[in-house]
């Protein structure tokens, strides 16, 4: 029987860009997201566990899906909490001034938004096996 299991948890794994399966091994080959030249660059497979990260030809178009929700989400969260502490007005420039920082912001934490998305979007079709761990070279 297996004892073996991860310390972290389903979110932990997600937030920390880790392999859904094993929860130890890393999703990108580079750990800084704004280096734009390699954000996106995964390894083929986990280098604790072996499980391959490209599923399919194409399998990570579906992040889109997930990016556009976490945006909304973010815009209608932001847009509440904006009415609520500062208001909107037509007479002055506070709502030109929600919709600048929110694109900024948007804007520049998209590296971070886009390895977010792909881990969830793994996360979805890769189950947690805590004791199946290969020790192939790869």
């Amino acid at each position: 029987m297996c004892t073996q299991h991860s310390k972290r948890s389903l979110i932990a794994t997600v937030l920390g860009n880790r392999c859904p399966r094993c929860r130890e091994g890393r999703l990108f080959s580079d750990r800084n997201p704004y280096n734009l030249s390699r954000t996106m660059r995964m390894p083929e497979h986990c280098p604790v566990c072996g499980q391959g990260f490209e599923l399919q030809t194409g399998f990570y178009f579906g992040t889109g899906y997930v990016s556009y929700f976490l945006s909304v989400i973010f815009i209608l969260v932001t847009c509440a909490v904006w009415y609520l502490t500062i208001g909107f007005g037509f007479t002055d420039n506070r709502l030109y001034w929600y919709l600048g920082l929110t694109a900024a912001f948007l804007f520049a934490t998209q590296p971070i938004q886009q390895r977010l998305c792909r881990s969830i979007w793994i996360a979805c079709f890769v189950r947690y096996q805590p004791c199946h761990v290969e020790t192939a070279e790869r």
